[in-house]
């Protein structure tokens, strides 16, 4: 908790005056638990949250959250009346999906308040913005929809990340993005929330993605204390998360034993293994397998041997003192690799490595030495 406050602050201060913040939950909270961190950012002063779907917005509502609340990605239009109900945001990216879902609001009884995203260059969803239309098709239209409240505008980036060369295409999403917000200011239309910064933008782009017409910065992986992107010149960051394990087993090896499925690994001379019990069902990719990765015991590093199983995985601890049952191993952050390092090994982005962190592996939140709180989805389940 220490790091996230820190990570919080910083991105305050990166923030032009009057820019608000607005930080990102989805996929519980990057793996680091969206439910208590939903009520953390609360109290740090945030000003909204973002999720990816509904799902994840009435678990905000339902910790007794009152910050708004955007739902960045699609919502069936027959869920309007929860989406009213919770007093929700929600992302609207077309006229055929703004239409549905105003209808589906009146026939509630209600408004749905509305965030236009805009397609600047991403490519995913949003009203197509091009330079020879400074107004998008239907966006105008969908504005004045009965059922929806116009609530904010919006773009997301898809090369901030990418400095020098990622540049030219940054500023000219950007480009797109502000001629659209004129013109539709132009024609009448003000939106509270005007935003395009991501964690990338608040990082390399301050001036050009927080200035201006925009309000409001979207922070996401950045508040964990991971950059977009390793290469990124930025080194202030504080990652919060420590992903740990525990020895369970120690075995000697002769020269010749096999480990794990395939029996990809062979010992080539006497070998002392260790068993740990956690494996790719917790979010330790299978793809680490003789990969070069290495767990931390003590302060010292451990390869991994054999492939990752779905529940257990094999570290080589034969250069090590001995190990007492229940040892403290460290897979990744705190003393541990880095999980930028971790996920470079898995051949993916520390996204997706700290996201596939599963319902299974309860989070500790500490705060200055001392636990706060200790999260375990399983046991709290009612089914």
């Amino acid at each position: 908790m220490d790091a996230l406050r820190h990570n919080f602050s910083l991105v305050k201060q990166r923030l032009a005056a009057g820019v608000r913040l607005c930080c990102v939950i989805k996929a519980n909270a990057y793996g680091h638990g969206a439910a208590f961190l939903s009520r953390f950012y609360e109290t740090m002063g945030a000003d909204f949250l973002a999720v990816s779907n509904i799902e994840e917005a009435l678990q905000v509502r339902r910790e007794g959250v009152t910050l708004p609340v955007l739902i960045l990605g699609y919502t069936p239009p027959a869920c309007a009346p929860a989406i009213i109900a919770a007093d929700l945001s929600q992302c609207v990216y077309s006229l055929p999906y703004a239409e549905a879902l105003s209808s589906a609001a009146l026939a509630a009884k209600g408004r749905v308040r509305a965030h236009f995203k805009l397609d600047t260059g991403m490519g995913r969803l949003g009203f197509v913005c091009r330079e020879e239309t400074p107004l998008p098709a239907g966006l105008s239209t969908a504005a004045t929809l009965a059922g929806l409240l116009p609530e904010g505008i919006f773009t997301h980036l898809a090369r901030a990340d990418e400095g020098e060369a990622g540049k030219a295409y940054t500023l000219r999403q950007l480009s797109l993005f502000k001629t659209a917000v004129s013109a539709m200011r132009r024609a009448g239309f003000s939106f509270p929330y005007c935003h395009a910064a991501n964690s990338a933008a608040i990082l390399a782009y301050p001036n050009e993605a927080l200035g201006g017409l925009l309000t409001m910065a979207r922070a996401g992986i950045v508040l964990y204390g991971l950059k977009p992107d390793p290469a990124m010149a930025f080194s202030s960051l504080a990652p919060a998360l420590t992903f740990k394990t525990v020895v369970d087993f120690v075995k000697e090896l002769r020269p010749g034993d096999a480990l794990s499925y395939g029996s990809t690994f062979v010992a080539d001379r006497p070998m002392r293994v260790a068993t740990l019990p956690v494996g790719y069902a917790d979010g330790l990719f299978r793809a680490l397998s003789s990969s070069g990765y290495a767990v931390t015991v003590g302060g010292r590093r451990a390869p991994l041997v054999g492939r990752v199983c779905m529940d257990q995985c094999l570290a080589d601890v034969t250069d090590l003192p001995p190990l007492a049952l229940g040892e403290e191993v460290v897979l990744y952050g705190g003393a541990g690799e880095s999980a930028e390092a971790t996920a470079t090994k898995a051949g993916t982005i520390a996204y997706e490595l700290v996201s596939a962190l599963s319902s299974r592996v309860p989070r500790v939140y500490r705060e200055g030495g001392r636990i706060l709180a200790v999260s375990d989805a399983l046991l709290a389940s009612k089914g």
